[in-house]
């Protein structure tokens, strides 16, 4: 999954023009229940605006909050990031960025602005990765690292003929043991799966229905 295939294309974002009053864009911001928004000179990505860096700015800027509004632009304190995307990015990459942004912007090779991506959506990617909308049985279990053990959990699985809805691996860096947290549908033979992929080598450590 590519940042291009979830993003919020630009005609459905709230964007402002660098021209826009800061008290225009904090409207716009709380009108549509937004914590940041992208700033654009035309087509042409400038940075980023959100209503902690209009408040913060506000601190040091010696003026009063009537001036402050009407007086200061957009594009005065547009956050200048070099951290925008271009769309090709994997979607699990872009939660590290989005530590310290509510939103990032997506640009074309040209500069020009072309979507955003925020931190909700990237946590909804994640939910969905890791099949949360979808009631079931949550079985997180260990595996040795070895050879086969991916086939040998495979062959088990397609005896049950199991619908797994989720399977996340954890423990990139042990060469040995790996942690996995699999989503099944809950089903009559549920529990023999389990006792075969148990006889198998896998440690069942916790069983849930979620």
């Amino acid at each position: 999954m590519f940042v291009k295939n979830f993003m919020i294309p630009k005609q459905d974002c709230v964007y402002v023009d660098q021209s826009e009053t800061l008290g225009n864009v904090l409207e716009k911001m709380y009108a549509n229940n937004v914590d940041g928004v992208p700033v654009v000179d035309g087509d042409l990505y400038v940075g980023i605006v959100t209503k902690y860096l209009i408040y913060k700015n506000f601190l040091h800027a010696n003026m009063n909050k009537e001036d402050y509004m009407t007086q200061m632009k957009a594009g005065d304190i547009a956050s200048k990031q070099e951290g925008y995307l271009n769309g090709e990015e994997l979607f699990e990459d872009t939660l590290i960025a989005l530590k310290h942004y509510p939103i990032l912007a997506v640009v074309n090779d040209a500069k020009k602005f072309v979507g955003i991506v925020t931190r909700y959506d990237v946590l909804e990617q994640f939910q969905s990765a890791f099949g949360m909308k979808r009631k079931g049985v949550r079985i997180a279990f260990t595996s040795i690292e070895s050879e086969g053990r991916i086939a040998t959990f495979s062959q088990i699985a397609d005896k049950y003929d199991e619908d797994i809805i989720s399977l996340v691996t954890f423990d990139e860096a042990d060469h040995l043991v790996r942690r996995i947290v699999m989503k099944v549908e809950e089903k009559e033979n549920t529990k023999q799966f389990l006792q075969d992929l148990e006889h198998a080598g896998f440690r069942i450590i916790d069983i849930r229905t979620c």
